[in-house]
């Protein structure tokens, strides 16, 4: 079985030191056995107070970089520098509270696309992996993974696939980077998401769950016992995150398009959720 972890974009954004408290005791008596912790912008909350209020709800964490404006590892789509120090500071949070992974799409701002052609889109890829080697350096000697996200196409026209993450980072791939695939994205974007779950194999380092709706598991049409199980054939052992996310938080709606409530509320949302999960056998 998976360690079951839960996004608190779910219930909130940002993320504090005011509002962790309440929402681990919340995903531990639901039966969660982790938190992905988004850290939207550095000091939101204290990584030594999170492992402490983590530890006393026996909750893993997970680290979940947010991209938003103006962060970008390729010039054109914002400040390189800034976003490199942001995510050192994602990396440092991470050892504290116990994460193995910094997951996220760290290569442009979510919700920023421009045309490409091919000569394009291979020196944006050049760009990425420059900026990206020394990052992928600080995580692997603090013993974790940076995973990155392909998104869909109305998210990024940067990475979307997981043969297209596969090659953007195939020269990096190792210990200190990996991919974040998350099921919402594989839903639009791949032919089979089964497949390319099998196809990233031993490359990935976390995996987020939803609806195909950005929804709870279980009631939408993804082929759970299919996709769980072409997990298992990718040998991937580690924690499945619940991702979703309140649509009364304006720059998360904005950021995941959630213009109407996905759940009676986001307590079902969660709840639904774990059980659904649990009874596929994740």
């Amino acid at each position: 079985m998976h360690a079951l972890a839960v996004n608190t974009w779910v219930w909130t954004s940002p993320l504090t030191d005011e509002s962790l408290e309440p929402l681990a005791r919340k995903a531990a008596g639901m039966g969660y056995d982790a938190l992905e912790l988004p850290l939207e912008s550095v000091g939101d909350w204290d990584p030594a107070r999170t492992r402490d209020v983590l530890d006393a709800h026996g909750l893993q964490a997970v680290v979940v970089g947010a991209m938003g404006p103006g962060r970008s590892l390729v010039a054109r789509a914002g400040d390189i520098a800034a976003t490199q120090d942001y995510l050192r500071a994602c990396i440092a949070a991470a050892e504290v509270v116990g994460s193995p992974v910094v997951a996220g799409p760290f290569y442009a701002p979510t919700g920023t696309t421009w045309r490409m052609d091919a000569a394009e889109r291979i020196a944006a890829i050049s760009e990425l992996r420059e900026n990206l080697a020394p990052l992928v350096d600080a995580a692997s000697h603090r013993g974790i993974a940076l995973a990155v996200e392909p998104l869909n196409r109305y998210e990024t026209s940067l990475i979307n696939t997981v043969e297209q993450c596969l090659e953007a980072l195939d020269p990096l791939l190792g210990a200190g980077l990996g991919l974040a695939l998350d099921t919402y994205h594989l839903n639009i974007e791949e032919k089979s998401p089964a497949d390319a779950v099998r196809a990233a194999g031993a490359a990935i380092a976390h995996v987020q769950v939803c609806g195909s709706d950005r929804g709870a598991v279980g009631d939408d049409h993804t082929d759970w016992p299919t996709m769980l199980r072409a997990l298992d054939d990718a040998g991937y052992t580690g924690i499945l995150g619940l991702e979703s996310f309140t649509g009364e938080n304006a720059t998360i709606a904005v950021a995941a398009s959630v213009w109407r409530p996905l759940a009676a509320s986001q307590d079902e949302l969660a709840e639904r959720s774990i059980r659904a999960l649990r009874a596929f056998g994740a």
